[in-house]
């Protein structure tokens, strides 16, 4: 599994004139399943998520983490993280899981994430969102995590 982590002082998403999730300072992690990925990439992830550290200590470095902080985290599905860019001018999704394997693994993490975290909100599976963010940093990075 993928994600892109953007840390941020608030993001919100929505879907047509619904909002559907919103966080304070945090992360947004847009979310990219891989047709290789099982349960365990997603726990890893999860974990991942949770603990790398993106947020600045009392000295201005990077070494609090998510749950360190005790910040929100948007979690936004993203298929077109899976993309083959490898060649040509047009991306392909065969990398990409088939949507319904997808949506099983994306809805198991945000149910882990759920449960072991206080503050997580989502986007909506399948939906044209819009997302609205504030990046602070900027801070972004990518994130991939495989059953080992």
């Amino acid at each position: 599994m993928i994600a892109l982590i953007q840390r941020v002082n608030h993001a919100e998403v929505s879907v047509g004139d619904r909002l559907v999730g919103r966080i304070g300072r945090g992360l947004v992690a847009l979310i990219g399943v891989q047709a290789a990925d099982r349960t365990a990439a997603a726990a890893r992830l999860l974990e991942r998520l949770l603990a790398y550290r993106v947020f600045p200590d009392d000295e201005g470095r990077m070494n609090r983490s998510l749950a360190d902080i005790d910040g929100g985290l948007l979690l936004v599905p993203q298929f077109t993280l899976a993309a083959d860019t490898r060649k040509g001018n047009r991306a392909g999704f065969s990398t990409a899981a088939p949507p319904a394997d997808a949506q099983r693994l994306f809805e198991g993490l945000v149910a882990a994430a759920r449960t072991r975290h206080p503050r997580v909100a989502t986007g909506e599976f399948g939906a044209h969102m819009r997302l609205a963010l504030e990046n602070d940093g900027p801070v972004t990075f990518w994130l991939e995590a495989h059953a080992d």
